[in-house]
């Protein structure tokens, strides 16, 4: 299961799974248009938005057996701290933390239906400036510590289950939208989608038995 799917890491992941023989399941908020038509190892389920608890429950209970729930879907938001308004930080948490909150906790709950010892496994997206201390992010900087500690707790807590639990940190990311704000940047520098992807397939994979509450930095030689 992957959300975020159709953006411009999220596809870099779902290919990556793909090619390592995972069928991918992807939620998505709105209708699908102007895509290619999905692959048969790619399902989407249109109508989900990850944000409201009773929809994310319906859509984990819909799905087949998991074994790896990647949680990409967020926002970014940036101003001077004075003028971050309680909506904006509200707004940062719901999207970066309210959904990777919702996701985990219906994936848990699938993955302790697997069979024993080893269940699962989940990563979320956490950011370098939950890492890394700046100026003019603070709302997003918080949703993502938060998610961080989240990552952290859960895998604690799961450690006895099988389910391991993750967050890769980014930081900016080659993406055709992230060049169109940022035109005079070093481009080359960002870390490539299809790199990160493979981090993330490396987190899920059956192979690896022995990470679990790790915050691992992606950021290419731009951090």
């Amino acid at each position: 299961m992957v959300t975020g799917g159709r953006g411009g890491l999220g596809g870099a992941v779902v290919d990556a799974l793909v090619a390592a023989g995972a069928t991918c399941h992807l939620p998505q908020r709105g209708a699908t248009s102007g895509q290619s038509p999905a692959r048969e190892s790619v399902r989407v389920t249109t109508g989900v938005d990850l944000g409201d608890e009773a929809a994310v429950t319906a859509f984990y209970a819909g799905l087949p057996a998991i074994w790896a729930s990647v949680h990409l879907a967020g926002g970014f938001a940036a101003a001077p701290f004075t003028d971050t308004t309680l909506a904006i930080l509200r707004g940062q948490l719901d999207i970066n933390l309210t959904t990777a909150f919702l996701c985990c906790r219906e994936a848990i709950r699938k993955m302790r239906q697997n069979p024993g010892p080893d269940r699962g496994r989940i990563v979320n997206v956490s950011a370098r400036a939950a890492l890394v201390p700046s100026g003019g992010t603070v709302a997003y900087s918080l949703s993502k510590a938060a998610v961080n500690m989240l990552t952290q707790t859960l895998a604690e807590e799961l450690k006895s289950e099988g389910i391991a639990v993750n967050a890769i940190a980014p930081a900016t990311i080659d993406t055709a939208t992230n060049r169109a704000a940022m035109p005079g940047a070093t481009h080359d520098t960002w870390a490539k989608p299809a790199d990160i992807a493979q981090a993330v397939a490396w987190l899920v994979s059956p192979r690896d038995r022995v990470t679990s509450g790790a915050l691992i930095p992606v950021y290419g030689t731009a951090g």
